[in-house]
C-alpha cells in the first residue's frame, strides 16, 4: 500500500500551488488535504482558541481518491484537527505548501503559516516538510490575487518544483526515523527545472524592522518591508535561493535542551 501524506498550506485550499503539489504526490502517496478555507499567511503557529472552527468536507475539487477538508482556521488548526479528529490513522508524513512566495531567513520562517503547518506535524512525531516557491517580484501580486494561477512559463517552474517536492517526500518517508523532531524547510528558486541542484542551507539573519505603518491617528496597518540582511553567508537559505539553487534547510527541534 502506498504511504499516506497529509497536505496543508497557508494560502487556502483553492491555491493552484497546493493542487499542483497534490497532483505530483498522487503517483507515490495516498493523499489527504486539510487546508484553510481562506488565506492564513503570516499567522505563524497561532491557534484558534476562541470561537468555533468550521470543517467542510471538500473532496470534489481534487482528483478521485483524495480526501479533503476546508477548515476555517490556521494551518496549525488544520493539521491538529486532521490528526486528532478527521483521519482514521496517523499519516506517514505531513507536507505543507507549496507556498506562494519564499520562506527563508529566521524572521520569515517563524512568521510563516506554511512552516507552522509542518511544525504541527513534527510535534505529532511525524516527518514534516514545508515547501515554498519563490515568485518573481513582477509576477507575485498577480499570482497571489489569482490564487496561484500563473502563465505557462511560470507553470513550468511550478511543475518542476512539485516534482522535486514529491521526490523529497518519498525519500523522507523512506528514512522517516532520521527525521523525527525535525522539519525540512524547502525553498524553490523562480526558475526551477529537473536539473536544479538542491543545497543544504541554514536560515539567514534578516532585520525587518517595523512591519506597520500609521494609516490615521492612532491606527496602524501591516506594511511589508524587505528589511536588511545581517548575514551574507553564501550557504544561507536566502543566498542559495538567490543563486538559482533549491534551498533545503533543517529546523531541528530534537536538540532543544541538549548540551
Amino acid at each position: 500500500m502506498k504511504p499516506h501524506a497529509l497536505v496543508t498550506n497557508d494560502d487556502g485550499i483553492e491555491s493552484a500551488f497546493l493542487h499542483r503539489l497534490v497532483e505530483a504526490l498522487l503517483p507515490h502517496f495516498r493523499v489527504s488535504v486539510a487546508a484553510p478555507a481562506f488565506e492564513q499567511s503570516w499567522t505563524g503557529r497561532s491557534m484558534t482558541r476562541h470561537g468555533e472552527i468550521e470543517v467542510i468536507h471538500s473532496p470534489a475539487s481534487f482528483p478521485a481518491g483524495v480526501e479533503a477538508w476546508a477548515i476555517s482556521g490556521t494551518p496549525t488548526d488544520c493539521v491538529n484537527i486532521a490528526l486528532g479528529n478527521l483521519l482514521p490513522e496517523k499519516p506517514d508524513i505531513v507536507l505543507s505548501g507549496i507556498n506562494i512566495g519564499f520562506n527563508t531567513t529566521e524572521t520569515l520562517i517563524l512568521s510563516s503559516g506554511t512552516v507552522a503547518g509542518a511544525i504541527e506535524g513534527m510535534l505529532w512525531n511525524l516527518p514534516a516538510i514545508a515547501f515554498s516557491q519563490c515568485v518573481p517580484a513582477h509576477l507575485f501580486e498577480g499570482i497571489s490575487e489569482a490564487k496561484g494561477k500563473a502563465d505557462d512559463a511560470f507553470n513550468a517552474t511550478l511543475a518542476a518544483s512539485a516534482t522535486h517536492a514529491a521526490q523529497m517526500a518519498v525519500e523522507t518517508v523512506a528514512a522517516s526515523q532520521a527525521h523525527v523532531g525535525t522539519v525540512i524547510n524547502v525553498n524553490f528558486p523562480p526558475e526551477t527545472t529537473a536539473a536544479t541542484p538542491i543545497v543544504a542551507t541554514f536560515p539567514a539573519k534578516l532585520q525587518l524592522g517595523s512591519l506597520f505603518a500609521e494609516t490615521s491617528p492612532g491606527k496602524y496597518a501591516f506594511h511589508y518591508s524587505s528589511g536588511t540582511m545581517l548575514d551574507a553567508h553564501p550557504d544561507s537559505d536566502r543566498a542559495t535561493l538567490a543563486s538559482g539553487r533549491i534551498s533545503r534547510g533543517i529546523l531541528d527541534f530534537s536538540r532543544i535542551g541538549r548540551r
